[in-house]
């Protein structure tokens, strides 16, 4: 019992989760980025590629 009220009081991992969260929003973010600006480069680059032919 006295360990799991030492662990429920310890706190050192709550900064841990914090950083993991974080981490994953900005995977999201990224992935979602990543999305927008290829297509964004594949319609400009088949623009550019119609333009020469």
């Amino acid at each position: 019992m006295r360990m799991a009220r030492k662990l429920w009081k310890d706190e050192s991992g709550v900064s841990t989760v914090e950083y993991a969260l974080l981490l994953a929003v900005l995977v999201v973010g990224a992935a979602a980025a990543w999305t927008a600006l290829s297509s964004a480069i594949s319609a400009t680059i088949t623009e550019v590629a119609n333009t020469f032919s």
